[in-house]
């Protein structure tokens, strides 16, 4: 039974890479979107969690600055103690001593540890900034190239005659309408000039006849 959730779990797995990788495949600037989305998102978190770190860093100094007040203020109560001979004011003081001075001694530890903590989570942090500046430079290059990708494709479309009118075709439909137009003006042109001589011919005819008309008068 394990076995079989183990080859079913793996087999998940390669066809969930494989699902991905014909997905960048199709789409790589979709993919690096998301890609930088995620990074964004657990950069900020990073974020937080560096600026607690600080926070706690700095509650840590403030507990160590406490402590040494008090172990200052301590030291000097039991050297008052010392010098009166009160026993009990003596073991009383020397313990306060005691507590402040471990105290002490673990602050100093965890501010360091809290130090070297909050210096890598820095500089990861900035690392990751890094990146993902370069993940959208990268993008600004993806998608140059895709834009440039489509355009040529759509260009290739019109010169190969992939689209259901080319240029060529074109051209042939604007000659045969400017051949159709010459036609039609030659035409017309020819009209006129015949409606001119039969205008003239009417005009002539008329006054040959307005002539003849007043001679025979």
């Amino acid at each position: 039974m394990a076995n079989l959730f183990t080859r079913f779990k793996y087999q998940l797995q390669a066809d969930l890479h494989d699902f991905f990788d014909k997905k960048e495949q199709k789409n790589p600037v979709a993919l690096l979107n998301q890609y930088i989305r995620e990074a964004e998102h657990q950069t900020e978190q990073t974020g937080k969690l560096l600026a607690r770190q600080g926070q706690l860093k700095k509650e840590l100094e403030a507990q160590l600055k406490e402590t040494a007040n008090m172990l200052s203020k301590r030291e000097q109560q039991l050297g008052l103690a010392s010098a009166s001979g009160e026993a009990d004011l003596i073991a009383f003081a020397q313990g306060e001593v005691d507590a402040y001075m471990t105290r002490k001694i673990g602050l100093l530890s965890s501010i360091d540890v809290c130090a070297a903590e909050y210096f890598e989570l820095e500089r990861k942090f900035e690392t990751m900034k890094h990146k993902i500046k370069d993940m959208k430079v990268r993008q600004l290059e993806l998608m140059g190239k895709e834009n440039v990708t489509r355009a040529h494709h759509q260009m290739d479309k019109i010169i190969n005659k992939q689209e259901d009118t080319s240029f060529e075709e074109i051209s042939l439909y604007i000659d045969d309408l400017a051949t159709k137009i010459d036609k039609q003006y030659e035409v017309t042109t020819f009209e006129s000039r015949l409606a001119q001589l039969e205008n003239k011919q009417k005009l002539i005819t008329t006054n040959d006849k307005q002539e003849n008309h007043a001679i025979v008068e």
